[in-house]
C-alpha cells in the first residue's frame, strides 16, 4: 500500500499544514509532504517485491553452506553448545534453559549486528520464546558501539552524492543512539530545520545475507536439540527473522512505511498518534533524513503527569490505533517497545522506527478481523478457522479435531490454584497439541502478540490501575459503534450479530468469567507473584531431587 493521495488547501484554510489531510503528522511542519513529488519514492513498489521474492533463495536449504562465516558462526554457536552439553544439561530444567540461553546471547554478541538484531527481536517476544531466552537477551538492548564518524560521513556523500557540510549546516558527530542495523545522529539542514539522520552501518547488508544463508543451513540441525525451540522452531525462526531484517535493509521501505501508517491514521481520523515528516528529497537505501519529533521518553511516567499528561488515555491511544490499522487497513508499526516511543508536549503518542512493520494482504487481513471479533465474542470456532488463514496452522487443518483434542472450549484453567508440575504437564500438552497439529509463528501474528505483550508492561507503568476487562469492553464497544457496519459485512454477518462477551478473555486470564468482574493490573501482578513462588517451589524440590539422586539417593539431605 503506497500514499497516493496529494496534500490539500484544507489544512491551511486553518492555520495547519496541509499535509495533515493525508497523514497524522505534527502541526509544527518542517516541509510539507507531497508523496508524488518525492522521487525516491518512485522504486518503492520494486523493492519492496524484489526483496520479498529474494527471501526464499536467502533461506533455501543447502548441502552446504557459501562462504566462510558459517566457520566463525559454527566456531562460536558450537562451542556454546558444547560447553553447555558438558556443563548446564545435566542440570536440567531452568538452570539448563539459563545456561544455554546465556551462551547463546554471548555468542550473537560477538557475532556481530545480524545476530544482535536476532536476539533484540527476541527479547520483546515475552510469552512467545522462553522466559530464560528473553531474559538474556534483553541484555543485547544496550546500544551497540558506533561507527566511526569517517565511515558515517562516506556512507551519507555516497549515497547523497554530495558532502556533507552541503546538505547539512551543522551535524553533530555523537549519535543520538546506536543499533544493530544503523545508528541516528542530530542534524539541521541549510534551511534552518533540525532533522534526525540514520545511517545504515557500513557493510551491514552483505553481512546479513551471508548470515541468513549460515541460519538456515545451520537451523534444521538444531531441531529437537535445544530446549528453547517451542513454536518457533529454529528454521521457522529464520524464515521470520529473514522475513522481518530483510525490509529493514532499505530505508526508502521505511520511509514509505512511515507515510502509509501516517495515512492509515488519518483515514481514520486516530490523531493520537505523531509520525515523523521523511524528507520529500533525501531518501535513500541506507540514508533517511526525517522529521525530529520532542517530548517525554515512554517511561517518564513523572514529567508526564507533572506537564498534565493523561498516561491513561495514551494507554487506550496505543491500544486502539495500533489495533484499528491492522483490522481495517491491514498496517501496522511492527516494533512498539519504549525506545521507538516518545510522547509530545501535547499528549500525543511519536511513533519512531519503522523498519519493521507489519503487512497484511486482503485474505489476512480479514482473517485478522476475524480473530479479534471472535475473541471479542468468546468464538472459539471463528478464532481457530482464523488463525489457519493467517498461516499459524497448515490449511487442511480439522478446526473441530483441534477445539475438541485441546479443549479449547474448556472451562479455564487457573494457574494460581496449580502446582509448579501440574502448571508444567499443562504447558507440554499445550505446546505437544500445537506442534502435532503443525502449528507455526506467522510474522504478522508474532509481530501483533510482540506488541500486546509490549502494551500489557505499558499499562504496569502507565496505568496500573485500569480495569482491564472493562477497558477491553470500552474498546470493543469502540470499535462495534465505528467500524460495526464494515466489519460485519466483510465477516459476512449482521451488525446486531456482534455482542460482546468477555468470558473468553476472562478465560485466558485464568478466572471465572461468572464470578470476576473487573482485573487491575496489580491484580495480575499478585496473580502472577503466585505463580512464579509455586514454579520456584517446585523447582526447588526437584533441585533437590535431582542432588539427592546424584549422591545415591540415600535421603539424608533435608527436605
Amino acid at each position: 500500500m503506497t500514499t497516493d493521495i496529494a496534500p490539500t488547501d484544507a489544512g491551511t484554510a486553518a492555520g495547519l499544514p496541509a499535509d495533515l489531510a493525508i497523514g497524522s503528522f505534527t502541526a509544527d511542519a518542517p516541509w510539507i509532504v507531497d508523496p508524488d513529488t518525492m522521487p525516491w519514492r518512485r522504486t518503492v513498489d520494486a523493492v519492496r517485491w524484489a526483496t520479498a521474492r529474494s527471501v526464499p533463495e536467502l533461506i533455501r536449504p543447502r548441502r552446504f553452506p557459501s562462504g566462510t562465516r558459517v566457520f566463525v558462526v559454527g566456531r562460536r554457536l558450537g562451542t556454546g553448545l558444547a560447553l553447555w552439553a558438558v556443563r548446564g544439561r545435566p542440570k536440567g530444567g531452568h538452570e539448563s534453559k539459563a545456561d544455554i540461553s546465556r551462551r547463546i546471547r554471548i555468542a550473537a554478541e560477538h557475532l556481530g549486528p545480524t545476530y544482535i538484531k536476532l536476539a533484540q527481536i527476541i527479547s520483546s517476544g515475552e510469552g512467545l520464546f522462553p522466559e530464560e531466552l528473553v531474559d538474556e537477551c534483553k541484555k543485547c538492548r544496550d546500544q551497540v558501539p558506533p561507527e566511526p564518524f569517517h565511515i558515517v560521513r562516506r556512507t551519507i556523500e555516497e549515497d547523497l552524492g554530495r558532502h556533507l557540510e552541503d546538505v547539512f549546516a551543522s551535524f553533530e558527530r555523537t549519535p543520538l543512539a546506536s543499533a544493530s542495523i544503523a545508528q541516528v545522529h542530530r542534524a539541521r539542514l541549510h534551511s534552518g530545520e533540525p532533522v534526525v539522520v540514520k545511517v545504515q552501518r557500513s557493510a551491514v547488508q552483505s553481512r546479513v545475507r551471508a548470515d541468513l544463508r549460515v541460519m538456515a543451513w545451520l537451523a534444521p540441525f538444531l531441531v529437537g536439540r535445544i530446549p528453547i525451540a517451542a513454536l518457533a522452531n529454529p528454521p521457522a525462526l529464520v524464515e521470520l527473522f529473514a522475513e522481518t531484517i530483510s525490509e529493514e535493509l532499505d530505508f526508502r521501505l521505511e520511509a514509505q512505511n512511515m507515510l502509509d501508517i501516517a495515512r492509515s491514521f488519518a483515514m481514520l481520523d486516530q490523531r493520537g498518534y505523531a509520525v515523523p515528516r521523511p524528507h520529500p528529497e533525501l531518501v535513500t537505501p541506507r540514508v533517511l533524513v526525517m522529521e525530529e519529533l520532542e517530548g517525554f521518553a515512554f517511561y517518564d511516567v513523572a514529567g508526564m503527569r507533572d506537564a498534565g499528561v493523561d498516561t491513561q488515555a495514551i494507554v487506550r491511544t496505543g491500544m486502539v490505533g495500533f489495533m484499528e490499522g491492522a483490522m481495517i487497513h491491514g498496517i501496522f508499526h511492527g516494533d512498539l517497545h519504549g525506545g521507538n516511543l516518545l510522547v509530545l508536549h501535547d499528549g500525543r503518542v511519536g511513533l519512531l522506527d519503522f523498519g519493521i512493520t507489519g503487512r497484511m494482504n486482503e485474505f489476512k487481513r480479514r482473517a485478522f478481523l476475524r480473530m479479534l471479533v471472535g475473541a471479542s465474542m468468546n468464538d472459539v470456532r471463528s478464532q481457530v478457522e482464523a488463525f489457519r488463514d493467517l498461516g499459524a496452522l497448515p490449511p487442511d487443518t480439522d478446526v473441530d479435531a483441534m477445539i475438541r483434542d485441546l479443549n479449547l472450549d474448556g472451562p479455564p484453567i487457573d494457574p494460581t490454584l496449580l502446582t509448579q508440575e501440574e502448571m508444567l504437564a499443562e504447558i507440554q500438552k499445550a505446546v505437544k497439541g500445537l506442534l502435532a497439529y503443525g502449528a507455526r509463528l506467522p510474522k504478522e501474528l508474532m509481530l501483533f502478540i510482540k506488541n500486546m505483550v509490549f502494551l500489557d508492561g505499558a499499562i504496569a507503568s502507565l496505568a496500573p490501575d485500569l480495569d482491564l476487562f472493562a477497558e477491553i469492553a470500552t474498546i470493543s464497544m469502540y470499535f462495534a459503534e465505528t467500524h460495526g457496519e464494515r466489519i460485519a459485512q466483510e465477516l459476512g454477518m449482521e451488525a446486531t450479530d456482534w455482542q460482546i462477551d468477555l468470558s473468553g478473555v476472562k478465560g485466558a486470564f485464568g478466572v471465572d468469567p461468572d464470578s470476576v468482574d473487573s482485573m487491575t493490573y496489580r491484580d495480575i501482578q499478585e496473580r502472577r507473584k503466585i505463580i512464579n513462588e509455586r514454579w520456584e517451589e517446585g523447582r526447588a524440590r526437584r533441585s533437590r531431587r535431582n542432588r539427592r539422586r546424584h549422591r545415591g539417593g540415600d535421603g539424608t539431605e533435608g527436605g
